[in-house]
């Protein structure tokens, strides 16, 4: 089912969400809080953003699992940025472990990951590919569930021209679950699907914690805001901020023990602005 993390404000290095914090998303990887299922092992991948260079992401994706990729660590501890996105997979039974499957999946300037599943998507993909433009059917080159949603995205997102950036965004993540479980009714499937979604364009973010069925299936989802987020010995926590630099982190599980992390609801939507306010909305 995936762990994820977001990481939106001041900058900082990949290490501070992937390899230094105590619940670091490389420990998530193989030895998660909040599923059954301790590994995620099938594949990992990062998004970050250089906005000196150029306003798409960066990427750097693997099947290798993240605990013991050498090459992770090394550009993890060098590299920073304000904007990152990180992603440990736990393939969706039936679905190949490969490269072109890692998450995150890019855009343009838009990076996306996704943990969860979309309920029989076995049985609706053709029928998710029929609703597709041209250019979004070209975006997929991989066979996750994830990847369609995305797809479904960015047809959205391109219909919704001449809006707020951020209220585009929010809308057209909503439009796309909204549209997967339009498909799943229509094909008599039962099967419940788990959405925690998560988009960013390098200055704004939206992220949804989403199950259609038992509200107590849905996957885990934190929010963290407001503050400076440090590292120090393996002890990471939020300090006061000074001004212009706060945080958001987004993660499917706390990183550390320290106060702040705030439970997401199910069915929920939270928007991060370009100047981090943080808003919750009902799907």
């Amino acid at each position: 089912m995936c762990r994820f993390v977001l990481h939106l404000g001041s900058e900082i290095t990949l290490s501070s969400l992937v390899t230094e914090p105590s619940n670091s998303l490389i420990h998530q990887s193989f030895d998660n809080q909040e599923r059954s299922e301790p590994l995620n092992g099938d594949g990992f991948g990062i998004a970050w953003y250089v906005p000196q260079i150029g306003e798409e992401p960066a990427l750097f994706r693997s099947v290798s699992p993240a605990w013991s990729d050498h090459n992770l660590g090394h550009l993890a501890r060098v590299t920073r940025s304000r904007c990152i996105l990180a992603h440990v997979r736990a393939a969706t039974p039936g679905l190949p472990v490969h490269q072109l499957n890692c998450h995150p999946f890019s855009w343009g300037r838009y990076a996306f990951m996704h943990n969860g599943t979309v309920g029989g998507f076995l049985q609706i993909r053709r029928r998710i590919l029929e609703r597709l433009s041209d250019e979004a059917f070209q975006l997929i080159a991989g066979s996750t569930d994830s990847e369609h949603v995305f797809a479904l995205f960015v047809d959205h997102h391109r219909r919704l021209e001449g809006q707020d950036p951020l209220e585009r965004m929010a809308q057209a993540l909503a439009a796309a679950i909204a549209e997967v479980e339009e498909i799943r009714r229509e094909a008599g499937v039962d099967e419940p699907s788990l959405l925690n979604l998560a988009v960013a364009d390098g200055r704004r973010a939206v992220v949804s914690r989403f199950a259609s069925g038992d509200p107590e299936l849905a996957n885990s989802l934190y929010v963290h805001s407001g503050q400076r987020y440090v590292c120090e010995d393996r002890q990471c926590k939020m300090i006061d901020a000074g001004k212009g630099r706060g945080t958001v982190i987004v993660s499917s599980e706390r990183l550390s023990e320290d106060d702040g992390w705030q439970r997401v609801k199910v069915n929920d939507l939270v928007t991060i602005s370009e100047d981090l306010e943080v808003n919750f909305r009902p799907l």
